[in-house]
């Protein structure tokens, strides 16, 4: 069952789910994110490629709720930084719970597959992936990785190893913890759905990539940093 990915959809990459049932599935993600430590590999990832004298443009792909944008936001403003943030998702769902959840916050949100990003922006120095990965097949990654380079963006990639400890606990906590039925299904088959560093390697090697950086990190993560202008 860990050996090799698994290509089994989640319910969250259906069609229609009902905005009640999806918007409790973004809460409680946002919860086990924050509790895990989710959010700190980002900001670990963007500690490297930052530069407090310059200011950048930074596109969070798959974004979902905007739980990732909005930490990331209080994280800028509070690390005194110029990034200016976008968001960009497919379903138009969960833009509209986004412009709610980051009302107050200096994001501009965009409904479109990411890659129809640069119909929107002229330039990203940064594309950023939380969680987004481990939904796309390897020729999906793949491609990801070529739109990057082709654009010139550093791509920083958060995503889960696929791990029998990460999947067992995951599996046990929200069977007694959530109330989400998407919640209970996704969050063990998106370890299943996961990644090996060797996987990411591989990976790498099949795009062309030469410059990148994966890291493993607390709470069965990976930190992947994908170096602009690197085929």
């Amino acid at each position: 069952m860990f050996r090799a990915r698994s290509n089994k959809k989640e319910l969250l990459d259906q069609q229609d789910i009902p905005a009640a049932d999806l918007f409790q599935n973004l809460r409680e993600l946002d919860f086990i994110n924050h509790w895990l430590g989710g959010y700190n590999i980002s900001f670990s990832a963007l500690k490297k490629v930052l530069r407090k004298d310059q200011s950048y443009i930074l596109a969070d792909i798959g974004c979902g709720g905007g739980d990732t944008l909005k930490r990331i936001a209080n994280w800028n403003r509070k690390a005194n930084l110029k990034l200016e943030l976008y968001g960009i998702d497919l379903k138009p769902v969960c833009i509209e719970y986004a412009q709610v959840n980051l009302e107050n916050k200096s994001v501009k949100l965009i409904c479109d597959d990411y890659r129809n990003l640069f119909n929107h922006l002229t330039k990203a120095d940064i594309i950023h992936a939380c969680l987004f990965c481990h939904h796309l097949n390897n020729q999906q990654l793949i491609d990801l990785m070529q739109f990057v380079a082709k654009h010139k963006a550093i791509l920083i990639i958060n995503d889960l190893e696929r791990n029998p400890m990460a999947y067992y606990s995951i599996k046990w906590l929200t069977s007694l913890f959530s109330k989400s039925y998407l919640v209970k299904n996704d969050a063990p088959l998106s370890v299943l759905r996961g990644f090996k560093k060797k996987e990411w390697q591989s990976i790498m090697q099949e795009a062309g990539v030469k410059q990148y950086s994966i890291i493993n990190k607390w709470a069965f993560r990976h930190e992947v940093i994908v170096y602009g202008n690197s085929l």
